[in-house]
């Protein structure tokens, strides 16, 4: 079901889970809050690359825990399985929703769409950030402190030819996102969406000037947690500053 990767000291109390890692905006995600001393959950589809993942933050962060779990945000049991593993490393403090379904280029015609590609193009997204935030609401409810950060794009806020599948699933995300913040924030929880209005270019090239560097993403995603409850941020827009508005 899950592995757990080298774990030096001793197991924290604070957890953040990151669903959805690859070698992008997730590992720095993953890589900035473990410097600041959280025990880190990274959650995705691939368990080998995962893992591999895992042994690159913790030869990068000295002091580095990290847990590589499998999920399938599609997969309601798959969602409550990892969760259990999650919660078996200490409470969850922060959420981090980061999925990404793979998207055609150049994007199809609308006529050309499948079925079940639109249907996971809503799933993962949609049904995924509903099942995780079912997992950790509880606890952060009962400890009336948390964050939940929701990764969301340019298509979050408008749709565009050829991008059906990507909107309407980011689009709910959003929705989703919003509603929790109204719902938990008197509860000490805090919900943002962060949208990312450009390509990000990947922690192996993260000073290519082509994209946003995920390390200064990350910093955001970081900097959304610590925020004063009097001041809290529902949603966030980032872009490079060399995109035409």
């Amino acid at each position: 079901m899950y592995t757990e990767r080298r774990m030096r000291g001793e197991i924290a109390r604070r957890v953040t889970a990151v669903v959805g890692v690859g070698p992008g905006l997730g590992l720095s995600i993953a890589r900035r809050f473990a410097r600041e001393g959280y025990i880190v959950a990274i959650l995705s589809r691939n368990l080998e690359k995962l893992m591999k993942l895992a042994e690159e933050i913790v030869e990068k962060e000295a002091k580095a825990q990290v847990a590589a779990i499998r999920i399938d945000c599609a997969d309601g049991k798959s969602v409550k399985e990892a969760f259990e593993a999650v919660h078996s490393l200490g409470a969850v403090e922060t959420l981090v929703f980061n999925t990404n379904t793979p998207f055609p280029w150049p994007p199809p015609k609308f006529t050309d769409v499948k079925p079940e590609s639109f249907e996971r193009s809503i799933t993962v997204p949609i049904m995924g950030a509903f099942y995780c935030a079912q997992q950790v609401l509880p606890g952060m409810v009962e400890r009336r402190k948390g964050s939940i950060l929701f990764t969301g794009a340019t298509a979050s806020l408008r749709g565009s030819a050829g991008f059906a599948e990507l909107a309407c699933g980011k689009f709910g995300l959003r929705g989703l996102a919003q509603c929790l913040a109204r719902e938990y924030q008197p509860q000490g929880i805090h919900v943002a969406h962060v949208v990312i209005d450009g390509m990000i270019a990947s922690s192996q090239n993260a000073n290519d000037q082509t994209g946003l560097n995920p390390d200064a993403v990350a910093d955001s995603f970081w900097q959304l947690h610590c925020q004063d409850k009097s001041a809290w941020t529902m949603e966030l827009d980032l872009r490079p500053f060399f995109e035409k508005f």
